[in-house]
C-alpha cells in the first residue's frame, strides 16, 4: 500500500477551527499521531470529538447520574440503548435523542430521520421496535414559521413512522416564544428482545470481516454531527447538506433483515450508522472491541460518482448498519441481505492492535487510533465554568398577594381550555398511526401514560415523555426533578410501577456559563428523583447548542423518556370519569401557589416566578398511595393534576365520557390557586368505593379531600355552573387545528 499523500491534503490549525475543533484540539492530534494530520484525518476528530459524539461539555456531569437499578441489563454507555428486564425471559430496549437542528433547516427530513434513527438503536441491539413517542417544542403558534415548522415536523414524523410499521403511541407538544428559531424535536423507541438475543456494538477477532449493509452512501448528512454541535445562525440554511433524507421503506427491510441475520449466529458485532456515519461506527465498535480495521472506502456502495475519503467516511446517509462477522460464515449474511433485496458488501477486516486505517484503492488516506476517538478513551473533556443568571434571585420575590384574583373565572377557564399547551393535540397525532400492530391500549382507553400489550404475557408497558421546560428554566433543580416524578405519576396514574429513564437534554451553548448553570442543576435534579424512585438513567442523548445568535438560548429543556411495567395489564387505570355519581377526590394538598403556571405565565403575562411548589418526599409517597389504591382496585380513574391546574384535569376526565362534575374548592387556598395552579404531588380520582377508599388513604397517611361527584354534563365549582363540557371540549379539540387549517 501506498503511504499517506500529504502534499495537498494537510490540515491547518484554520482547516480545523473551519470543521469546529478548537486550535488546543489541533495540537493534541498532532501530538496523538506524532505528525500533522491532513484534511481527512482532521474531518474524522472533527466529528468524533464534536460535542453530539464525544459529549466533552458534559460527560462529567453525565457520570453523576444513577445507573443501577432493579432491571437492569446494560448500563449507560454500554450499548446503543438502554435496556431492562421485565421478567418472562423479556428485555425493553429504549431510547430517546433528539433531531433539533435538523428540523429548524428542514423540519420534514429532519424529523423523519430522527424517527429513523432512534429506531434503528433498538433494532441494532436485536429488540423490535413496539412503539415510539416523541417530545415537540415550537415557538409562538400564530407565527407562520411556526406553522410551518409544525406541519413539517409533524409529517415528516407521521409519514416515517407509519410507512415503517411502528404505532406512535403517545408524546408532548409545548409552544412557547423562546424556540421560534431553534424547535426541539425528541424521538423515543421501544422494543422487545428475547433474553440471550442481543447483538452488542464490539468488533473483535483478528481477520473477521466487515460488512456494510443496507443503503447506499451518499453525501446527505455530511458532518451532521458537527452542525448539531453549533449555533443556529442566519447562515445555517447553508448547512442543509448536513440534513439527512431518510426511506421508511428501506428501513422496513433493514429491520427484518437485521433481525433475521442475528439468528444466524453469525454476527459479531453490529452498530447503526447515525451521527458521523462510517466513521463513528468503525471507531466506536473498534474502541470497544480493543481491535483496529483496515477499511477499504472505495468498495462503499455510493449513490453519486466520485465522492471523496472524507465524505464517505463523515456522510450520515441514513438506513445503514456497519456488520462484523465471524470469518467463514460470510454466505449466511449475505444471503439474508441479498434476500430482503439490500447491499451487503464487505469493506474492511479486523485487526491487531487499534488503528483505524482507511484506504481509497490503494492509497492510505487516514490512519488514526480507535481509542483517542471516543468517549472515555481520549476525546477532550471539559469542565465549564457556570454562574447562576440574574433571573434567578429576581423570580424568587414573586408574591401571590401581588396578583389579584379574578372576579370571574369563567374567561380564565374558557383560556385555558383553548391554549395550544393544554388544549388536544388531535390535529397531530391523527397524523399518526397508533393502532398497526396491535398492541396499543391506550386508544380507547385514555390513561396518563401510554399502555403497550406484551403479547403472550399478563405484562404491558408503560411509556412517556415529560418535561415542563418553563418549571425547569424557572429552578432547574426542582424543575429537573419535577420532570422525572411527573412520568413516574402518569406510569403509576395508569397502573404501573417505574422502572427506567431515558433522557434527552436540550440546552443553550454549553460556553454560556448561565446555560451551563441550567445543565448542572438539571442533572442534580434528575439524579436525585432517579436515585428516590429506583430509575436508573439508561443512556439518551445531549443536545447543545439550542439557540441562535439573535434570539439567545431555548429554555432548558431535559426530556424524560421514562418506562414502567403493569405486572397484571388488567390493573390499567384510565383518566376518565366512568359514571354518574361516582365521588371525586384530590390526593395530596392543595397549595397557595400559581408559580409558573400556564394561567400566570399565559393568562396573567407574569414571566419570571419561581417554579411551583414541589417536595420529593412528599411526591413519593403521594404515588405510592396511589399505587396502593389501584393495586386494591378502589379507583374507577385517576389523573395526576399538572399543567392548567385542577380545572383542566377535571375537565380532561369529563370531556372523554362527557360527564360533568360538582366540586367544592379547598377554602384553605385562593380559589385561582386551587383551580388553575400547578402545585405538584396531587392526583384526582373517581370512585364507586368512597369508604374504602378514605380508608386505604388515611392506612397510607396522606392528605385527601373529598371534593364532589360525577354529575350532570356542567362544570359546577362552589355551586356556579361555568357551562357544559361539550362547550368547553369544542374549544379544547378545534384550537391547534384553527391555527394549523
Amino acid at each position: 500500500m501506498a503511504a499517506i499523500q500529504y502534499s495537498a491534503q494537510l490540515a491547518s490549525v484554520d482547516d480545523a477551527k473551519n470543521l469546529g475543533l478548537l486550535p488546543e484540539e489541533y495540537d493534541r492530534i498532532k501530538e496523538i499521531l506524532g505528525r500533522t494530520p491532513n484534511f481527512t484525518e482532521v474531518s474524522i476528530f472533527s466529528v468524533m470529538w464534536s460535542e453530539h459524539c464525544s459529549y466533552k461539555n458534559s460527560i462529567t456531569w453525565l457520570k453523576t447520574l444513577p445507573k443501577d437499578g432493579p432491571h437492569m441489563l446494560a448500563k449507560a454507555g454500554e450499548e446503543n440503548a438502554g435496556l431492562v428486564d421485565i421478567g418472562d425471559g423479556l428485555g425493553c430496549c429504549f431510547k430517546i435523542e433528539s433531531h433539533n437542528h435538523p428540523s429548524a433547516l428542514e423540519p420534514y427530513q429532519g424529523a423523519a430521520t430522527g424517527v429513523g434513527g432512534i429506531n434503528r438503536d433498538i433494532f441494532t441491539m436485536g429488540a423490535r421496535p413496539i412503539a415510539q413517542l416523541n417530545s415537540l417544542r415550537f415557538g409562538d403558534i400564530t407565527s407562520q414559521k411556526t406553522q410551518w415548522l409544525v406541519k413539517g415536523v409533524v409529517k415528516g414524523i407521521g409519514d416515517y413512522g407509519n410507512a415503517f410499521g411502528i404505532p406512535t403511541v403517545g408524546g408532548e407538544v409545548f409552544f412557547d416564544e423562546c424556540y421560534n428559531v431553534n424547535p426541539l424535536v425528541n424521538a423515543m423507541s421501544v422494543g422487545i428482545v428475547k433474553a440471550g438475543e442481543t447483538v452488542s456494538a464490539t468488533s473483535y477477532g483478528v481477520g473477521n470481516p466487515v460488512f456494510i449493509v443496507g443503503s447506499s452512501t451518499g453525501k446527505d448528512g455530511i458532518a451532521g454531527a458537527a452542525f448539531a454541535s453549533k449555533d443556529l445562525t442566519e447562515d445555517s440554511a447553508k448547512d442543509l447538506p448536513s440534513v439527512q433524507v431518510g426511506d421508511p421503506f428501506q428501513e422496513k427491510l433493514l429491520l427484518e433483515a437485521t433481525l433475521e441475520v442475528i439468528k444466524t449466529g453469525a454476527v459479531i458485532g453490529m452498530q447503526d450508522m447515525g451521527a458521523a456515519g462510517i466513521t463513528c461506527s468503525t471507531s466506536e465498535m473498534s474502541a470497544k472491541g480493543e481491535h483496529g480495521m483496515n477499511i477499504w472506502l472505495h468498495k462503499v456502495p455510493t449513490r453519486q460518482a466520485g465522492m471523496h475519503p472524507f465524505e464517505i467516511l463523515l456522510s450520515e446517509s441514513q438506513e445503514r448498519m456497519l456488520v462484523v462477522v465471524e470469518k467463514g460464515k460470510e454466505k449466511l449474511v449475505q444471503d439474508v441481505f441479498e434476500k430482503w433485496d439490500l447491499n451487503c458488501e464487505q469493506i474492511g477486516e479486523v485487526t491487531a492492535g487499534d488503528r483505524l486505517r482507511y484506504y481509497m484503492h490503494d492509497e492510505l488516506v487516514a490512519d488514526v487510533p480507535a481509542g483517542v476517538l471516543v468517549l472515555g478513551g481520549g476525546a477532550p473533556i471539559y469542565k465549564r465554568e457556570y454562574k447562576e443568571p440574574a433571573y434567578f434571585a429576581e423570580s424568587k420575590k414573586f408574591n401571590i398577594s401581588s396578583v389579584e384574583e379574578p372576579k370571574d373565572l369563567k374567561p380564565v377557564m374558557q383560556f385555558l381550555a383553548k391554549l395550544p399547551n393544554l388544549a388536544s393535540k388531535r390535529w397531530i397525532y391523527n397524523q399518526y398511526d397508533s393502532m398497526v400492530g396491535g398492541i396499543n391500549m391506550s386508544t380507547n382507553k385514555p390513561s396518563d401514560a401510554a399502555i403497550v400489550n406484551v403479547k403472550g404475557t399478563k405484562k404491558a408497558l408503560a411509556m412517556t415523555v415529560d418535561c415542563n421546560s418553563r418549571y425547569v428554566n424557572a429552578d432547574p433543580e426542582v424543575g429537573c426533578a419535577i420532570a422525572v416524578s411527573e412520568a413516574a405519576r402518569n406510569i403509576v396514574c395508569s397502573g404501573g410501577a417505574p422502572s427506567a429513564v431515558t433522557n434527552c437534554l436540550n440546552f443553550g451553548n454549553p460556553y454560556n456559563p448561565e446555560v451551563y448553570w441550567q445543565f448542572v442543576g438539571s442533572i442534580k435534579g434528575m439524579s436525585a428523583a432517579c436515585l428516590k424512585f429506583k430509575t436508573p438513567v439508561t443512556g439518551g442523548n445531549v443536545s447543545f447548542y439550542n439557540q441562535s445568535s439573535y434570539e439567545g438560548p431555548v429554555f432548558p429543556t431535559p426530556t424524560i423518556g421514562m418506562i414502567g411495567i403493569l405486572e397484571d395489564k388488567s390493573l390499567q387505570t384510565t383518566l376518565d370519569f366512568k359514571k354518574e355519581g361516582d365521588a371525586i377526590y384530590l390526593i395530596g394538598e392543595s397549595k397557595n401557589d400559581i408559580s409558573s403556571s400556564e394561567y400566570l405565565y399565559n393568562y396573567l403575562k407574569v414571566k419570571n416566578t419561581p417554579a411551583p411548589f414541589f417536595d420529593l418526599e412528599t411526591e413519593f409517597k403521594i404515588q405510592q398511595a396511589v399505587s396502593a389504591i389501584i393495586n386494591n382496585k378502589l379507583v374507577t380513574s385517576a389523573h395526576d393534576v399538572s399543567d392548567g391546574g385542577v380545572f383542566m384535569n377535571l375537565l380532561e376526565s369529563a370531556m372523554v365520557n362527557n360527564l360533568g362534575f360538582e366540586i367544592n374548592s379547598d377554602s384553605s387556598v385562593r380559589k385561582d390557586a386551587f383551580l388553575f395552579g400547578e402545585a405538584q404531588s396531587r392526583v384526582i380520582v373517581s370512585t364507586g368505593k368512597g369508604a374504602d377508599l378514605e380508608a386505604e388513604l388515611k392506612k397510607q397517611n396522606v392528605p385527601f379531600l373529598k371534593l364532589g361527584s360525577v354529575k350532570g354534563d356542567s362544570v359546577v365549582i362552589d355551586g356556579t355552573n361555568y357551562g357544559t363540557v361539550a362547550e368547553y371540549k369544542h374549544s379544547f379539540d378545534t384550537s391547534i387545528e384553527g391555527y394549523m387549517n
